[in-house]
């Protein structure tokens, strides 16, 4: 067999190559980032500095509006997405990316006014979808932010 690679070597050597390093955490479908359940800045950070493309700079940006309209918001990764909230009192919002857009959640965005324009099977729930070439009206998102801060928290 002088010269030839088994298929067991061959295998090996494709599961080995193919394992992202620790540095690079593994993209789920629709290149949702697989970050480890965290609570705190730490892991919300690893999970934007993560995000495909263009994904992370909205990330970003979103995750600056929220801290700079909810001064005292708690943070963590949990299902391997942001979440957002008030310490003891519940999860406002929540960021997953999706192959094409940015989803944010607010979970009990049916109480938020003008409404936000993403429909949900659960009844409280409202999304807003941003786009790559999507302006995002920051007032307007600002507003729903602070508003969805005020509201009775999720327990998650």
């Amino acid at each position: 067999m002088a010269g030839k690679t088994s298929k067991t070597q061959m295998t090996l050597t494709t599961k080995t190559v193919a394992k992202p390093t620790a540095a690079e955490p593994t993209l789920l479908s629709g290149g949702n980032p697989q970050i480890a359940k965290g609570y705190g800045e730490a892991p919300v950070q690893a999970y934007i500095a993560a995000m495909p493309g263009w994904k992370s700079d909205v990330g970003r940006r979103l995750d600056a509006l929220i801290t700079r309209t909810v001064p005292n918001v708690y943070k963590a990764v949990k299902w391997n997405s942001p979440f957002y909230g008030i310490e003891g009192e519940g999860w406002f919002l929540g960021v997953h990316c999706f192959t094409k857009y940015v989803k944010v959640a607010f979970f009990r965005g049916a109480s938020l006014q003008p409404l936000p324009p993403g429909h949900s099977k659960q009844k409280e729930v409202r999304y807003l979808d941003i786009r790559e070439d999507d302006e995002i009206d920051e007032a307007q998102l600002a507003a729903w932010v602070e508003q969805a801060s005020r509201l009775p928290g999720e327990r998650m």
